[in-house]
């Protein structure tokens, strides 16, 4: 028994994603990050960082020493990883520097190219059998400017598609827009960036609030009672209705008029077949432009113990299961973040499964008896 202990995996590490457009100051605010004083609460010191190149990001004057291949350690305490090519050698490069000993760290901030879509490491966390052991994603963060912010939004769909998937949102350059025309344009830019995504914490760098306490640990764990926080993690109160609005869906020129955030509840439980199926047909049928997926599951078979789902595109995160419900609402809830698909089309499909009535649309038996239907997937 204890050798089968010891070869288990430690908890996995907490990964943060930091993305933003060229130019909005991802640099700016990982230097700012990793300059917090030694011994603060959230401070970096135990922290790896994966950047693409060490030149192109001005982190060089924090260099101090080799501790492994493509691995350096900065005077802050931090180690900092080359990503040069392949994210999973990067990451894999760092765990073999943990567990032989040669570098301490307990998170991961993997700083993405200002063109990149945060999709492929979100997919790499999720499909390597070994990687999804070791570290979960504990958010995206993305970096607006706030000077060239809307117009960014409305040459580039995938800064609309950044800021869509994020759990934080950092403004930057804030202090640069003065006067009553700067007011109003950083107005508009606000109220753009939250009816793009309503639920996630808008903070202003220049202000000060960028800190590591509110870009860091925005997962489903608190970090203080070290239990799940559904209600903090998944926000659906900001996705209900009344509380965003996604106007412009006519004009093909705003990239943000073609995104959807809504949620979706039930307090019935779903038996665990009929929520595959409906996963499984979701993510075939509109994987491209499923965004983002995050809930939790109240599943017929196990009713006390609510699974957690995410997934992203067509990819879905291996099902968690956690020992009980961390809070008084036992009932499913799903959050979506999805581009061109009408939130009535996945509601009613889902309602569809949960066996409720609609005048000309497929009930569950039907689709159920559908050999074409495909399976697989939930953890029974």
């Amino acid at each position: 028994m204890i050798g089968r202990d010891a070869a288990r995996p430690p908890p996995p590490l907490p990964l943060s994603v930091l993305t933003g457009f060229l130019g909005a100051g991802k640099t700016t605010l990982l230097n700012h990050l990793l300059k917090s004083p030694a011994g603060d609460k959230h401070d970096l010191a135990d922290t790896a960082i994966i950047i693409n190149e060490f030149g192109e990001i001005g982190l060089d004057h924090l260099l101090v020493e080799q501790v492994d291949d493509g691995i350096v350690l900065l005077s802050t305490g931090c180690l900092c990883c080359t990503l040069r090519g392949d994210l999973i050698d990067a990451l894999e490069r760092l765990l073999r520097s943990l567990d032989n000993g040669r570098a301490k760290f307990s998170r991961v901030i993997i700083e993405t190219t200002g063109l990149a879509d945060p999709a492929p490491v979100l997919h790499t966390l999720m499909m390597h059998p070994y990687l999804v052991m070791r570290y979960r994603l504990d958010g995206i963060i993305a970096v607006v400017d706030a000077v060239n912010g809307a117009a960014t939004l409305d040459a580039h769909a995938e800064a609309v598609k950044q800021v869509a998937v994020a759990d934080r949102l950092v403004l930057t350059k804030t202090d640069l827009l003065a006067g009553p025309a700067g007011e109003a344009a950083l107005g508009a830019l606000r109220a753009r960036l939250r009816a793009l995504n309503p639920a996630a914490l808008l903070l202003d760098a220049a202000a000060g609030e960028a800190d590591a306490a509110h870009l860091l640990d925005c997962g489903l764990y608190d970090p203080s009672s070290k239990i799940p926080d559904v209600k903090r993690w998944l926000a659906a109160e900001a996705y209900a209705e009344g509380h965003h609005h996604h106007g412009h869906w006519h004009d093909p020129n705003r990239h943000d008029a073609h995104i959807r955030a809504f949620s979706l509840s039930t307090p019935q439980a779903i038996p665990a077949g009929a929520f595959e199926m409906f996963m499984e047909l979701v993510r075939s049928l509109h994987g491209p432009n499923l965004l983002r997926l995050k809930g939790v599951v109240k599943l017929a078979e196990h009713p006390d113990t609510p699974a957690v789902v995410h997934a992203v595109q067509h990819l879905m995160h291996p099902v968690a299961r956690l020992e009980r419900w961390p809070d008084g609402d036992h009932s499913t809830r799903m959050v979506f973040i999805v581009r061109d698909i009408e939130p009535r089309v996945i509601t009613e499909l889902f309602n569809a499964f949960l066996g409720a009535a609609a005048p000309d649309r497929p009930d569950r038996a039907a689709i159920a008896d559908n050999p074409l239907v495909p399976f697989g997937g939930v953890d029974r």
